[in-house]
């Protein structure tokens, strides 16, 4: 089979260098059993790809089990991974097969292998090495001739540095390495996977596309597609379904492009660069403008970490008051205060007060909660120090409830987890 064909049957699009190389490893690997781990960010088609390594072994006849490791919550991963046993936990009413015997003889697909959990890891090094594994609850050793492709996104080795990932299980794995490129590393193909994606809606949805300018293809190419093959397939479809029989212009697709960037990641923006063009008409990118760039970036990061910690804050505050605290607020007191006393403190105005001014203030601050007490100090704290409390804080208020604390801070559990281990609280 060559390339051609095997990109037009498994719909892994592109003409590029980079994607080329990655097919002709593919094509390499696949007939053979041996491990693979994918590297890429998310939605560059890691998905696609094992399953187009599945399809061209001798194992296509059996099955294909595609196994989501971040989404598993971390007390039941186990379980599926592996099985369990009837009575070996609160709930297990009966025994169960794990995705490890489901995939006997054929391929077990393990997304986001970085998010499994240390306990796991052990268990999955020895089911790679030999085959054997137990099921939760029980004592029988049970053997599964498995194909194994891992897939992440993220940086197994530092992950392995960080004491995250067992060293023994990266190696174990990264036996052949598949690094998919995102998009924007790739731009000569953003323009025809885009027509191809265009032309698939508009036969979907009998819909007419009437093209777009040539400043619209530019910022199609310039921008920097955070979420890759499958954001530009999203937003094709929806220039076909909203713009019906529309000519995109810029501004039309501009709108569609902010509607996928996301706070707090300047990597979604547009890329900034000045360029000129030298005496032969070509153009250039002068090294100045580059540092420019990239002090501009940091600086939006430094933006958007700010009011991510403004978001977490606000939620955070406006849960702990109920509308009748809200409710039972005074009204506002009439005060005249000479302008030239503005900066004299806090307290220079009280002792006029007929009903006894500093008991109140005193009785004021101790029914402030630790939030306002955190934040009324002259010292502003860091990032870092922000996030700890509110997270301290929120976990006292659940007791200890890890789902509601995260719900609370806006958070994922699993976020919640990472930010426990990175601030060492208990």
């Amino acid at each position: 089979m060559d390339r051609e064909v095997f990109q037009e049957r498994f719909g892994i699009l592109g003409k590029s260098a980079e994607i080329r190389q990655v097919i002709d490893k593919i094509m390499q690997v696949a007939e053979t059993d041996i491990t693979i781990l994918m590297q890429g960010e998310s939605g560059v088609g890691k998905d696609v790809t094992a399953r187009a390594i599945h399809a061209l072994s001798h194992r296509k006849h059996q099955n294909m089990v595609i196994v989501n490791c971040g989404a598993i919550p971390e007390g039941i991963i186990e379980s599926e991974l592996f099985g369990h046993e009837k009575g070996s936990f609160t709930g297990a009413h009966e025994a169960r097969q794990g995705y490890f015997e489901k995939a006997n003889n054929g391929t077990i697909f393990l997304d986001e292998i970085g998010d499994t959990p240390k306990n796991v890891q052990v268990k999955l090094l020895r089911v790679l090495e030999s085959g054997e594994f137990f099921r939760v609850g029980s004592s029988k050793m049970l053997t599964t001739d498995t194909r194994v492709i891992a897939a992440t996104n993220q940086d197994l080795w530092k992950l392995v540095e960080e004491g995250a990932f067992r060293e023994d299980l990266y190696y174990r794995l990264d036996t052949v390495k598949i690094k998919l490129p995102p998009l924007r590393d790739r731009k000569e193909d953003i323009i025809p996977i885009f027509r191809k994606f265009v032309s698939e809606y508009s036969a979907k949805y009998d819909s007419v596309f009437r093209g777009f300018s040539d400043e619209a293809k530019e910022l199609l190419v310039s921008y920097r597609w955070p979420g890759n093959i499958r954001e530009l397939r999203n937003i094709a479809e929806q220039l076909v379904v909203l713009e019906k029989s529309q000519y995109i212009d810029k501004e039309t697709l501009q709108k569609y492009l902010k509607g996928r960037q996301k706070e707090g990641l300047t990597d979604n923006l547009p890329i900034v660069s000045r360029s000129g063009r030298d005496e032969a008409g070509n153009r250039f990118t002068s090294g100045t403008d580059t540092d420019n760039e990239l002090i501009y970036r940091a600086l939006l990061e430094l933006q958007n970490d700010m009011g991510d910690l403004k978001k977490m804050l606000a939620k955070f505050l406006y849960s702990t008051f109920s509308s009748k605290e809200i409710k039972a607020l005074p009204p506002a007191v009439q005060r005249s205060i000479d302008p030239n006393d503005i900066n004299t403190g806090i307290y220079d105005n009280l002792s006029t007060s007929p009903s006894g001014g500093h008991e109140e203030l005193e009785e004021d601050i101790e029914e402030k909660n630790p939030v306002q007490r955190f934040f009324e100090n002259d010292r502003i704290p860091s990032i870092e120090e922000t996030e700890k409390f509110l997270i301290e804080q929120a976990l006292e208020k659940f007791e200890g409830n890890r789902r509601k604390a995260s719900e609370t801070l806006g958070i994922s559990e699993r976020t919640l987890y990472r930010k426990l281990d990175q601030y060492d609280l208990a």
